[in-house]
């Protein structure tokens, strides 16, 4: 009835509202050795967190989403690696300056996790660091700590 079409419609926009903040991200969608494209990669990924957020909801620490995505991550049969030491490039040394990506997949996307209050610029230029200082061009900000994850899920490419 009427409450059903009400539904599919909310559900709609949100859809439509996650797509919207992805559209025209990638100029370039080239098949990797993993055969998916950055899109492909991303989409997938940014899906188990979507399942890991309607399981648990907003209001957990940090680290419980990020078991919880790699867990997911891992019955989805994507390779990533956790807690990823980043080092800098001083002077042609590579320096360990206690950097740590929270989640990287294939060499190619950084996830970086948050749960909090609010996205701000500087959670944004941290993850525009790593990618620049990994030379990874896409990265994903996800926090937790929202009621929609749509409104969490943020797409950056350097």
């Amino acid at each position: 009835g009427r409450r059903g079409r009400s539904l599919k419609s909310g559900m709609a926009r949100r859809r439509n509202a996650l797509w919207k903040c992805l559209r025209g991200v990638f100029e370039c969608e080239k098949p990797s050795h993993t055969g998916m494209t950055d899109r492909e990669l991303t989409e997938k990924v940014i899906g188990c967190a979507i399942e890991v957020h309607r399981v648990l909801g907003p209001g957990l620490l940090e680290s419980t989403y990020q078991h919880c995505l790699a867990h997911e991550l891992s019955l989805h049969g994507i390779l990533f690696d956790v807690e990823a030491v980043l080092p800098v490039d001083y002077k042609g040394k590579k320096l360990d300056c206690g950097y740590r990506l929270d989640l990287v997949m294939h060499d190619r996307l950084i996830v970086e996790l948050k749960a909090v209050d609010e996205v701000t610029g500087l959670h944004r230029a941290q993850l525009m660091t790593y990618l620049k200082l990994a030379k990874i061009e896409v990265g994903l900000l996800i926090n937790f700590n929202v009621t929609r994850l749509v409104d969490g899920v943020c797409r950056i490419r350097v």
